[in-house]
């Protein structure tokens, strides 16, 4: 947030719901419990929770307890166009980390902007910064002042284009997604806490990526290893992948190991990742 410090000042005082808020009720695509991230001053929460609806609010600056669970519907109404790509990402990843396996979060963008990049808010006298966004995902709702989409967990969504694009199973279990990455645990695990990183297109190697792929990924890869510490406190980390056959590669389509490391787990692990040929890691 350093370069972006005034993101928060755009939350608009309401005294209503927002519209996409009231448009998504009407059209019955808020269920269970709901996530508005970016909630502002909380007006939705408020509307919802009148509704029957329970209805939990998180904004960094005017609700800053962060959620302790998952839910079914996570909202977030007019939060990408105020933030630089890093804190877009971020997002993102947040929303997918709190979204159960099986539930649907809605992002809304503004469609009307004529000014992107920093300008001197009118109200506030200070720079605050707003850009359009696209994002990847299927339209749920549009006209001229602003863009509904609907996300589900990679892992749920059949894109039926397996030619160009990984399908994982459903029962996989999410770590995090980005709009072109995502995470998983391995399925035959090193050790404890062992996950994997994944483009969305399907290409056979790292260097096959676009840059933007790459990049996506190696952002993914540091909030996965922030989870893992959080989640198993491990010692130390392995990270990388595998290129070839000749260099151990047997799934030809690009994947990042991140592998989590345990003091005494192997007698030795000097060299590290130098042991990828055997006698090579003491030097």
């Amino acid at each position: 947030m350093k370069g972006n410090p005034n993101s928060h000042l755009t939350a608009k005082e309401r005294d209503r719901p927002s519209w996409p808020t009231r448009k998504l009720y009407r059209m019955g695509a808020i269920r269970g419990e709901v996530l508005d991230f970016g909630s502002g001053f909380g007006k939705d929460v408020e509307f919802l929770n009148r509704k029957g609806i329970s209805c939990t609010g998180y904004d960094p600056h005017y609700a800053p307890d962060y959620p302790e669970k998952k839910f079914d519907t996570i909202l977030c109404n007019y939060v990408l166009n105020v933030l630089l790509p890093e804190e877009q990402a971020d997002v993102l990843m947040s929303v997918s980390e709190l979204l159960k396996p099986k539930g649907r979060a809605f992002f809304t963008v503004r469609r009307d902007l004529k000014y992107f990049g920093f300008r001197r808010h009118y109200v506030h006298k200070v720079n605050t910064y707003q850009c359009n966004v696209k994002l990847p995902y299927k339209t749920f709702f549009r006209n001229d002042f602003c863009e509904i989409y609907k996300y589900r967990h990679f892992t749920q969504v059949d894109n039926g284009r397996e030619d160009i694009f990984e399908n994982p199973p459903p029962e996989v279990e999410l770590i995090s997604e980005l709009a072109t990455v995502y995470s998983v645990y391995d399925k035959f695990p090193v050790t404890k806490g062992h996950a994997l990183v994944i483009p969305k297109r399907k290409t056979a190697n790292y260097f096959e990526m676009s840059k933007k792929e790459k990049t996506a990924c190696w952002l993914m890869a540091e909030r996965v290893k922030d989870i893992l510490m959080k989640r198993y406190n491990p010692d130390g980390f392995n990270i990388g992948f595998n290129m070839n056959e000749a260099a151990g590669q047997s799934i030809f389509h690009t994947h990042i190991h991140v592998i989590p490391r345990y003091k005494g787990d192997v007698d030795n692990p000097r060299g590290g990742i130098r042991n990828v040929i055997p006698g090579m890691g003491d030097y």
